[in-house]
């Protein structure tokens, strides 16, 4: 198999671990989701740590986190992917896993709009065309919910803002986001020992054992991911994301029992139409200058 092979693979499997983690999470739905968010710290950071270590690259730490700017860097990151994993794990836990998978099907344009406002990216016309069918199925969900899907949006603006930061972190995915997890683990201990002390844990054996696990389910398709952006054609990388919403969506709908309303059929199309725009932009050659 090629590097280009061996990429797409490991995309594929990343994003088949992420699309599935809703049945993960929802075998800890009786656990908050704070508590969750804090096992999930620790043990992805042992997992992080493990793997740097058996690659000779626990020194590259230090670095990451040295100087103002790379500290603030890190820290802002750090918020923003924690924000997104607390909301993933409330979504699942109070059954909202459709209005999650929305928020990754609109990751991708909410991107887009922040490389155009921040980064000063210019918009195609069918790139402007796909962010504002976007935001017409958002719209839709507003006012036939009676409320803007805050969970979808939060998500995709979370995930962006994080997307944007780590343009400018220096340090490499897998040392970067470790970094992140470490500076969040004193709040993650202190939350743990606290309720220890407060009101005690009282975990069963099953769930000690997902909490462990959640480690490598988060870390493994994060490395996978970090594999398969060195070796795949960026398009592919981008256009394999969508099975990660796609299946969250088929895990809400047809194994945890969500209820898909009129009003996200509508919106759902709307979203999957400006996605097959913007894919279909991004796929596209570029026109060649006729020869003279």
């Amino acid at each position: 198999m090629t590097e280009a092979g061996k990429g797409v693979v490991a995309m594929a499997v990343a994003c088949t671990i992420w699309g599935l983690s809703p049945l993960f999470y929802a075998m800890l739905s009786h656990v908050p989701p704070l508590e969750i968010l804090a096992h999930r710290t620790i043990w992805s950071l042992v997992t992080f740590v493990a793997y740097l270590g058996l690659q000779r690259r626990l020194r590259e730490l230090p670095r990451a986190l040295g100087g103002p700017r790379r500290f603030l860097l890190t820290a802002a990151a750090a918020a923003m992917i924690s924000v997104n994993w607390f909301l993933f794990i409330y979504a699942v836990g109070v059954g909202r896993t459709v209005e999650a998978s929305l928020g990754y099907y609109i990751f991708p344009l909410v991107a887009v709009a922040i490389g155009a406002v921040v980064l000063r990216e210019g918009l195609s016309r069918v790139q402007a065309v796909s962010v504002a069918l976007a935001a017409g199925a958002v719209l839709v969900l507003t006012l036939g919910l009676g409320a803007a899907p805050w969970i979808s949006l939060v998500l995709a603006t979370t995930f962006g803002i994080y997307g944007l930061l780590k343009r400018w972190v220096e340090a490499g995915p897998v040392v970067s986001v470790t970094a992140e997890v470490l500076l969040f683990l004193p709040l993650a201990a202190g939350l743990l020992v606290w309720l220890g002390v407060t009101r005690g844990l009282g975990y069963t054996a099953s769930d000690v054992v997902l909490f462990v696990l959640s480690g490598p389910v988060t870390a493994v398709p994060l490395m996978l991911f970090s594999y398969a952006a060195k070796r795949a054609a960026m398009a592919t990388v981008g256009l394999i994301q969508y099975v990660n919403p796609t299946l969250q969506f088929l895990c809400a709908v047809l194994i945890l029992g969500e209820v898909v309303t009129v009003w996200h059929m509508v919106a759902l199309p709307l979203i999957w139409a400006a996605l097959g725009l913007y894919s279909w932009a991004t796929l596209r050659p570029a026109s060649r200058p006729a020869p003279p």
